[in-house]
């Protein structure tokens, strides 16, 4: 059972099964401030919730729990309470904490659709030179569920590429892809967080270095 219609959704549609409940639905922006719209998420949730005790929740949560900088974001501070609902009320549950998503459509907003955008539009953005990112391919999120989510339980897990990319290393493989240059500033500035990646994971993404991943995602989504 898939609940939610949005790219993660869509993405894990062929590994959809009535034993399990995905939950890919809710606040996607992660500079989301209303709380009518937590709100709702929790609210759909916890009725799912109800409607499917004895199965497995996997549930769809975000790296961005580690960024210290972050930790008063009312995205977070959501997310943090969604993951102690389920930890402390379902029986059998997977959270996957996600970076950077880069697929086809989804949010304008993430880092990768953003510097695609004011690439190939010619726009000029502000880079800020120590910000590194971990991002992820929407389809590796099914390749690993595949392999994964029926042996795993009751268990929270960091998935994402296990490298924090340079946001100039994202930039020129998006100009490498779309034959443009970008037009930005530089400013000293920007953060990244560390994330801790468990054995599985890198052995998941084993033999496939970073130059190559930002590749392929370009090819890929570009």
């Amino acid at each position: 059972m898939i609940i939610g219609n949005g790219i993660i959704a869509n993405a894990i549609k062929s590994y959809d099964t009535a034993d399990i409940v995905f939950f890919a639905s809710g606040v996607s922006n992660s500079l989301e401030t209303r709380t009518s719209e937590f709100e709702r998420e929790f609210s759909l949730l916890k009725t799912v919730h109800e409607e499917n005790k004895g199965k497995k929740m996997v549930y769809f949560s975000t790296l961005s729990i580690h960024d210290q900088s972050k930790q008063k974001s009312p995205y977070v501070i959501h997310k943090k309470k969604i993951e102690d609902y389920i930890r402390n009320n379902t029986e059998h549950y997977v959270i996957l904490r996600i970076g950077n998503i880069v697929g086809k459509g989804g949010n304008p907003n993430t880092l990768f659709n953003f510097l695609k955008t004011q690439i190939t539009n010619k726009t000029e953005f502000t880079l800020h030179t120590k910000a590194r990112r971990l991002l992820l391919d929407i389809e590796d999120i099914s390749k690993f569920l595949e392999s994964q989510s029926l042996q795993v339980s009751n268990k929270i897990i960091n998935f994402s590429f296990p490298y924090n990319f340079d946001l100039k290393e994202i930039v020129t493989a998006i100009e490498k892809e779309t034959y443009q240059k970008a037009c930005y500033s530089e400013v000293d500035e920007g953060d990244f967080y560390k994330v801790d990646f468990e054995e599985e994971i890198i052995t998941f993404f084993s033999g496939i270095s970073p130059e190559n991943y930002l590749e392929t995602l370009t090819q890929k989504y570009i």
